[in-house]
C-alpha cells in the first residue's frame, strides 16, 4: 500500500509553498493578557502613538472607545484605514462601524474569506516609530473584561511593519468598500 501511494507522488509536481519570513530580532515587544490587564487602553495607547498610519484588520469591532481612539488619530492627520471581516460587522446594532465611517476613516469589508480573523494594528511602517500589534484580542468590550485573550506588540521592528503593511495591501485590494450599515453584498 505504501509503495502504490508513493508511486502516485513519482514525478508529480507540487506548487511551491509560500515561504514564511523571519526578521532579525530588533526593538522591544510588550504584552498584555485580559481580563488582567487593561488591553483595551494599551491599544488606545498604542493608536494615540501613530504620527503617519495606521492599518487596522478587526474580526470582530464593537468597542466605542478604539473607535473613538482611531477617529482622533484621524482628525490629527494620521492615515487611518480599517479593514474588517464582512459578516461579523455587517449589522448595524452593536457595531463601532459607524462611528468610524461617521469620523471620516475609509472602511472595507474583507468578503474573499469564510473568515477574516485577523486582528492587527500596523502603525507607522515606514519608521522609525514603527508598531506591529497582533494577537487573539478582538476589538470588543467582552475581549477586555471577559475573555482570555493576549495581544503582542513589536516595536522598532520596521522590516516586520512593512511585511504586514503590505499583506494588509494584498487585503485591501481584494476588499469592498463600506459607505454606511447595515451592509449587504
Amino acid at each position: 500500500m505504501v509503495a502504490s501511494l508513493a508511486a502516485l507522488f513519482v514525478g508529480a509536481t507540487l506548487a511551491p509553498a509560500q515561504a514564511s519570513q523571519r526578521f532579525a530580532g530588533e526593538g522591544e515587544i510588550e504584552v498584555a493578557f485580559s481580563p488582567r490587564d487593561d488591553t483595551e487602553q494599551v491599544l488606545i495607547r498604542l493608536i494615540a502613538g501613530a504620527r503617519r498610519s495606521l492599518k487596522v484588520q478587526a474580526y470582530v469591532f464593537t468597542s466605542r472607545k478604539i473607535a473613538d481612539a482611531m477617529v482622533a488619530a484621524h482628525r490629527r492627520g494620521v492615515k487611518v484605514e480599517v479593514l474588517a471581516d464582512a459578516q461579523m460587522n455587517a449589522r448595524e446594532k452593536g457595531n463601532a462601524i459607524p462611528r468610524l465611517l461617521a469620523g471620516g476613516v475609509p472602511v472595507a469589508f474583507e468578503t474573499k474569506y469564510r473568515a477574516a480573523h485577523n486582528k492587527v494594528l500596523i502603525v507607522d511602517a515606514e519608521g522609525p516609530s514603527c508598531a506591529v500589534l497582533t494577537g487573539s484580542y478582538n476589538f470588543t468590550w467582552s475581549a477586555n473584561n471577559r475573555n482570555a485573550e493576549n495581544v503582542l506588540i513589536v516595536r522598532g521592528q520596521c522590516a516586520l511593519a512593512r511585511a504586514y503593511r503590505d499583506n494588509w495591501l494584498r487585503h485591501r485590494a481584494e476588499a469592498t468598500p463600506v459607505a454606511a450599515l447595515p451592509w449587504r453584498p
